[in-house]
């Protein structure tokens, strides 16, 4: 699948500044296109930097990208990601792994999430992801916390 992903801030960059983000994605899989509208909350994990996240699906994105814009939102960065998501169990979760390619970044990322009902069930989750990963050899040196955007917008930087 190809995500097609416009993240949206204020003027004064507000969001940014409190590690919260806004954002339009367009899907485009083999077979169909769906978009979503994704608010982050800010970090509640440093050492993963995972975010909460809300997330519904969108039947127009081009007005939801208006209905933004007419907010006082603008667009701040757009990029494309290359995805391939896995659904698997471990450790009694649903899991969702996804390999992901930045044109723009070097390298290939795997990204594992899980669901959790409220704050207090956080801490345990990351535990379970953690053993997860480290079953695939995966360690804590492996990992990253620098969000796409940061890495796209760094490399669009000139100098």
């Amino acid at each position: 699948e190809v995500y097609q992903d416009t993240y949206y801030d204020d003027p004064s960059r507000s969001l940014e500044a409190t590690d919260r983000e806004l954002r339009v994605r367009t899907i485009h899989g083999p077979d169909s296109t769906r978009s979503v509208l994704t608010y982050k909350g800010a970090r509640i994990d440093a050492a993963s930097g995972s975010k909460p996240e809300h997330e519904t699906v969108v039947e127009a994105p081009e007005a939801v990208h208006a209905m933004l814009r007419g907010l006082g939102y603008g667009p701040t960065i757009t990029f494309q990601k290359r995805c391939r998501n896995y659904r698997f169990g471990a450790n009694g979760r649903d899991l969702l792994a996804t390999l992901v390619q930045v044109p723009e970044i070097d390298g290939t990322f795997l990204e594992v999430e899980t669901m959790v009902q409220d704050a207090k069930n956080v801490v345990p989750a990351l535990d379970d992801i953690r053993a997860m990963m480290s079953e695939l050899r995966i360690t804590a040196d492996d990992f990253t916390t620098e969000l796409y955007t940061d890495a796209v917008a760094a490399r669009r930087t000139p100098g």
